[in-house]
């Protein structure tokens, strides 16, 4: 009898929501580049006692997505609730009443979440997502092309660990050893990424997907001083 009820719920939640959580906005056409305003604390990612914020204000979020990402960086979590889980996990929260407060997430692949990837259109503002320092600026190159810069931040309340920040155009002021505070301290605008790579966030977020790539290391898998 329990087994058959579950099943008749299952068989429910399946046709409720047939397209996986899919976002109807990666559908409908790309809002503007948000440039007028920096982010309200929102808090995206955890990994130890370190909070990863929004690098984008909140109406200019497009979507929010995690995967695995390069080698010897950290498992983050995530804060808020994921919109693509499986049936069984959803019906298993709306059995037992758990709720989470917070971004809805995308998991863009199986597998370890090791990457944040914050969608947002194409120059639209980016600030950094932590207190800290700013430790290393290179360019990055995608397809023998640069495309943008990459920013490693060391912040203060985990000293031992490199955020590193990709696909965006650095703010031409930022330098190394700049101090930079959450939510406030300009560190440019997003790259056209998806011009030259097909991103996996383009399944949820208008404008190919475009976003601002989060990382975590510990500092000496960079070799960072």
């Amino acid at each position: 009898m329990v087994i058959g009820v579950l099943a008749a719920v299952t068989l429910a939640l399946t046709a409720f929501d047939s397209d996986g959580g899919r976002s109807k906005s990666a559908d409908g056409p790309a809002p503007l580049p948000v440039t007028s305003a920096p982010p309200d604390p929102q808090i995206l990612a955890t990994v130890g006692n370190l909070r990863v914020h929004s690098p984008v204000a909140q109406g200019g979020v497009t979507a929010v997505g995690f995967h695995g990402g390069d080698g010897g960086a950290l498992v983050l979590q995530p804060v808020g609730p994921q919109a693509n889980e499986g049936v069984l996990a959803r019906l298993w929260r709306r059995i037992t009443g758990t709720t989470r407060s917070g971004y809805r997430w995308y998991q863009l692949e199986s597998g370890p979440l090791h990457a944040l990837d914050v969608g947002a259109v194409a120059g639209t503002d980016v600030y950094s997502p932590v207190d800290g320092t700013v430790v290393a600026i290179r360019d990055q190159v995608v397809s023998g092309r640069k495309i943008g810069s990459e920013i490693e931040l060391r912040p203060t309340s985990a000293p031992s660990l490199v955020v590193t920040i990709q696909n965006m155009r650095r703010d031409p002021a930022l330098t190394v050893g700049a101090n930079v505070a959450a939510g406030s301290s300009k560190l440019g605008a997003v790259a056209d990424i998806s011009r030259w790579e097909q991103q996996a966030l383009g399944d949820y977020a208008p404008s190919g997907g475009n976003n601002v790539s989060i990382l975590v290391f510990p500092s000496a898998t960079l070799g960072v001083p």
